[in-house]
């Protein structure tokens, strides 16, 4: 039985999440104050959702930190499942408070209320900034914590780019239902998006094989291999949606000597990382 693990970088990937959440905490104040400021509602709701939102990158942070941990005897395959366990309940805080920022816009919509345009515009620029430059840092995650907090920075640049263009036009014309609309398409698109996350991340704990790992034409590259005869068993999984492993037997030539074997392995180890795969377990069995 032979093992292989290839270690990938992870520090810029915490400090993406630190960054994105002391951003969070830093707009939540700021959106406290603004709708005091502007006796405005609707930014003082944005301010209560967007302090859910901070705790939950606050938590995601943590569950990224502790999944950096290396293997241990409890955890043989490491901690990077607390990862997967943050984008678990990350998905559902954000299904939740998008159901129930979709329902506050349709009441909205129902009964219009008047805003201070002005105050929102200058808010609404702020968000973006602040909320944009928090998506852009994490927007490039492999793992699905990573994409499923990037939703919650995606839903609120978009939500203020919302607030921006209504607010704007409120400026010049009375259409208190402006803002309702564009919230409610929003909330549309981001719960759209959320419960595909959602669905990936139980496919995930479910330990079905990850969509970016084409199964067959992998069995087909071990096949390929000379000293393969055939490829008995192949079992694939991923540990939090970025990194994943792989457990396989095979059966060799009767020449391959068991020094040889560490060549295999190799060998191997190159056509899995092309899949995607960066840790595996190998048995192999000769055959006559």
């Amino acid at each position: 039985m032979g093992h292989q693990h290839v270690h990938l970088p992870q520090d810029e990937d915490t400090q993406n999440f630190k960054v994105a959440f002391l951003l969070n905490l830093a707009f939540t104040l700021i959106e406290i104050v603004g709708g005091w400021y502007t006796n405005s509602i609707a930014i003082l709701s944005d301010a209560i959702h967007d302090l859910g939102d901070t705790l939950t990158i606050g938590t995601a942070y943590f569950y990224e930190k502790k999944s950096k941990r290396p293997a241990d005897k409890h955890y043989p395959f490491g901690y990077r499942r607390f990862s997967l366990l943050s984008a678990l309940i990350s998905a559902m805080v954000l299904l939740i408070g998008s159901i129930f920022i979709f329902l506050e816009g349709v009441e909205r919509l129902m009964h219009p209320e008047p805003t201070n345009a002005k105050g929102m515009v200058l808010f609404a620029i702020l968000g973006v900034v602040f909320n944009g430059f928090a998506a852009w840092k994490l927007h490039s995650g492999e793992s699905m914590n990573q994409k499923i907090i990037s939703l919650h920075l995606l839903e609120d640049v978009l939500g203020w780019t919302a607030i921006l263009i209504g607010s704007i036009f409120l400026l010049f014309f009375d259409l208190p239902w402006l803002d309702p609309v564009l919230s409610l398409a929003i909330m549309a698109y981001i719960l759209w998006n959320v419960v595909k996350r959602l669905q990936e991340t139980l496919q995930l704990f479910l330990q079905r094989v990850p969509q970016n790992v084409q199964r067959d034409k992998l069995e087909q590259s071990l096949q390929a291999i000379d000293e393969v005869v055939a490829v008995d068993s192949l079992k694939i999984w991923s540990l939090d949606g970025a990194q994943h492993v792989a457990v396989l037997t095979l059966s060799v030539t009767a020449k391959i000597t068991p020094n040889d074997v560490a060549l295999l392995e190799a060998k191997i180890a190159t056509i899995l990382q092309i899949h995607h795969i960066y840790e595996f377990n190998l048995a192999v069995r000769w055959t006559e």
